[in-house]
């Protein structure tokens, strides 16, 4: 933990105290979205100080030039950058002829921020002092509205308490804005219209290259004491890229002046004429008011609860951790359109580029798959299907491979690869594996087999063709090996033998091949279309098979494990528990020479094997490999605490299991990597719903079947989840006494838990 000043509560994220040091971890911790777009916790007025300014829009990129010190052949030639959107929210203010800037403010008392994740709002509250003597109360709140998604929402109050005050309030919208991690500070957004009527206004800029255009627009509304005084703008000042208006109001002491505006983006991947289409959203938004459009915004986000909450009695620091995980997933994605997927760091952030890693498919899709209804998961399968010729080329000409084989890019926005670090471009292979996990993971969870015939299997086979073709035989081993690759533990690079890229290679073949078998038998005529298209022979399915078959694991006989890769136990094995602290997070400290020769491993990787494929081996050499790697396992990857949790609640080893949940559910919360002005680990999120679905109420699909081991921590008194398996919503309750399991809608639900199959009625709950 490396920082402790979010106030515990069960359903909201709460900040008090100013403190110019907290500013951007709290613009981070309290971003906002709906799933269309997004915003960190900027302040509307001019600040000063130190900020992170950044607004993002779903699905809109730009293709950055890639920075490279020497450029060797296949590089990707663009690291694509999540952009920084055109400014809606800012307004200057100016009391008593003072601008107002919190930076410069003589006194700031009761300064509060709250992200109401319950109701889906952030407010930001305080008592400023000016320097001209000047004291106003301040109340601000602002919502992304669900039901709209296209439209945010302001409403900005001042009170004079000490005088009267002159307030001049100068909200703007301007798309002269940059990104903070651009590797050549270029602009990326291209002015092409300004204007305005009444007190409305709209920018339009279209990105550089890839001409995504977009309309920013803003309507204001002036209010006394919450009566629109229905002011016109006194003065506008335009530019090639920014509107500003201008408004004066005289506020008697004690009177409450405020600004309402309403702004967001129409962009050109929805509409044609997006200047036209966000005057019409702005007459909605104006037909339905500001109070409706907030009751609208508690609706919307008690549905959304309704499936999703987990709920934890008894440590309000571990409920505040799901529920903020929960709240923002939901804000980043909520699976209405197949174009678009879950970033690393949503809305909250421009850290790692691009919208889609192999995140989404390992630890997202369980999560949507089981709070929302399957289609949602379907669509994140099919914007990979949607990717295939792109994964091909990929493969083709960075790679040299042939005959279809497809590996699908580390990082992208749109298919093509995207990031521009070779021992993670070209040898981060593994993402491969998970992308067809996530198929599987689909069928097995929804028993819905149709994508499989449909999209599926055409993705299944470029990925077998990829791991046939980058296999390599042995003849001193007379096995095929996988040589010069990066598995999920980021700290070694250019190995042999990653042991978990190796096993997910094999089963991506052999579940290829069993695919294949299926489909001929259930879809005839799926099997033809396929097999015509990606022109398959049986020649061919057979050198999948030679290798599959013969693929060598690292192993350890002595210490009874399988090696991360080969030469592993040649290294200093200090544990990390012997590693001095002020050395962490060696990403921080150390060289990276001295990182890639270290044991430390970033996150799980053999362990990830172990998770995927539990089943495959035995609770003893789960644990055997848990003991060994957990003990140089330095949790510096954000995806790293969760698969711990889960693994160590299969152990029976609970303390270990809740340190874990805790580090992982306040990850960002409590900053454990020191980074979180960056944003929020975005994808993780899912690892901790992980944690408690599936650690502590132990949630595993095995024939057909949901199968449940519940177990507790001692911290909690109880807990409950709900779960939408195969559109019957089965509800999970646990306490220290034992587990109650509901089901919903007109059917029995045959369930195992504990090892034994019982039935659960909706008429009657079922407590073990």
């Amino acid at each position: 933990m490396n920082q402790d000043y979010i106030k515990p509560d069960n359903w909201s994220i709460i900040e008090e105290g100013f403190d110019i040091e907290r500013v951007k971890s709290s613009e981070s911790l309290f971003s906002i979205g709906n799933g269309a777009m997004g915003q960190r916790a900027n302040f509307e007025e001019n600040y000063s100080g130190e900020t992170f300014q950044g607004s993002y829009i779903a699905g809109i990129y730009y293709p950055d030039k890639t920075k490279v010190g020497w450029w060797k052949n296949g590089y990707p030639k663009y690291f694509a950058k999540v952009l920084n959107a055109p400014n809606w929210i800012g307004i200057e203010i100016e009391v008593n002829g003072e601008a107002f800037d919190l930076h410069t403010c003589t006194k700031i008392a009761d300064y509060r921020r709250e992200l109401n994740m319950k109701e889906g709002w952030y407010n930001r509250s305080f008592v400023a002092t000016l320097q001209n003597g000047t004291e106003v109360a301040v109340n601000i709140r602002r919502f992304l509205s669900l039901d709209l998604d296209e439209v945010g929402v302001i409403n900005y109050e001042i009170t004079p308490l000490n005088q009267d005050a002159t307030i001049v309030y100068k909200p703007y919208i301007d798309a002269g804005v940059t990104n903070e991690d651009a590797n050549w500070d270029e602009k990326f957004w291209e002015p092409l219209d300004v204007n305005q009527q009444e007190n409305q206004a709209f920018v339009t800029a279209q990105t550089f290259k890839t001409h995504f255009k977009v309309t920013t627009f803003m309507q204001n509304s002036i209010l006394e004491n919450d009566n629109n005084l229905n002011l016109s703008p006194l003065a506008t000042a335009k530019t090639s890229d920014k509107v500003q208006f201008t408004y004066e109001v005289a506020v008697a002491k004690g009177q409450k002046s405020s600004i309402q505006k309403l702004g967001g983006y129409t962009v050109s991947l929805n509409h044609e004429n997006t200047q036209e289409a966000a005057e019409k959203v702005i007459q909605k938004a104006l037909a339905i008011g500001y109070n409706q459009l907030l009751q609208n915004q508690i609706d919307a986000w008690a549905k959304i609860w309704e499936m999703s909450d987990i709920t934890i009695d008894g440590d309000v620091k571990a409920q505040q951790g799901i529920r903020f995980n929960i709240f923002q997933l939901n804000q980043t994605y909520l699976g209405k359109d197949s174009r678009l997927n879950i970033g690393p760091k949503g809305f909250t952030g421009e850290k790692y580029g691009g919208s889609t890693y192999w995140d989404t498919e390992a630890y997202c899709i369980p999560f949507y798959m089981a709070t929302k209804d399957q289609e949602v998961a379907r669509n994140l399968l099919t914007y990979r299907y949607n990717q295939l010729d792109k994964a091909i080329e990929n493969a083709e000409q960075n790679l040299g491979f042939k005959n279809g084989a497809a590996l699908y890019p580390m990082v992208t926005m749109n298919g093509e690869e995207c990031h521009n670090e070779w021992e993670i471009t070209h040898e981060e292979i593994h993402r491969n594996g998970a992308i067809a996990f996530a198929i599987y993971n689909y069928y097995r969870f929804t028993g819905d087999y149709s994508y499989i015939p449909e999209k599926g299997l055409e993705v299944l086979i470029g990925i077998a063709r990829f791991w046939h073709q980058r296999a390599s035989f042995s003849t001193q081993k007379n096995q095929y090996m996988i040589l010069g690759v990066t598995g999920p533990n980021e700290y070694e690079n250019n190995i042999n033998n990653n042991f978990y890229t190796n096993y997910i290679a094999k089963w991506c073949i052999d579940f290829a091949n069993e695919q294949i078998q299926k489909v001929a038998i259930e879809f005839p005529k799926d099997h033809k279309r396929i097999i015509e298209k990606v022109k398959l022979s049986d020649a061919e399915l057979q050198e999948w098979k030679k290798v599959a078959s013969n693929m060598y694991f690292p192993k350890s006989e002595e210490l009874g494990i399988y090696l991360q890769q080969d030469g592993f136990l040649d290294k200093e094995l200090v544990r990390v528990k012997d590693l001095d602290k002020s050395q962490r997070p060696i990403n921080q400290k150390w060289s990276w020479d001295r990182v890639l020769r270290s044991p430390y491993i970033k996150q799980a990787d053999v362990l990830q094997g172990f998770y995927f494929f539990e089943d495959h081996f035995s609770i003893d050499e789960l644990k055997r490999n848990f003991e060994f790697y957990e003990s140089f396992t330095v949790h510096e990857s954000s995806l790293s605490p969760c698969v711990h949790s889960i693994q160590a609640a299969k152990l029976d080893k609970m303390d270990m299991a809740y340190e874990f949940y805790l580090r992982t559910s306040r990850l960002d919360l409590d900053d454990y990597n020191k980074e979180v002005e960056e944003g929020c680990h975005i994808t993780s999120m899912a690892g901790t719903w992980m944690s408690i679905v599936e650690g502590f109420g132990g949630m595993r699909v095995k024939n057909n079947r949901l199968h449940f081991t519940p177990k507790i921590p001692k911290e909690w008194k109880g807990y409950s989840f709900k779960i939408n398996f195969r559109n019957q919503i089965v509800k999970v309750a646990v306490t220290a006494s034992g587990s109650t399991f509901s089901v919903d809608g007109n059917e029995d639900l045959t369930i195992n838990v504990n090892g034994k199959d019982t039935v659960v009625s909706p008429e009657n709950a079922l407590s073990i």
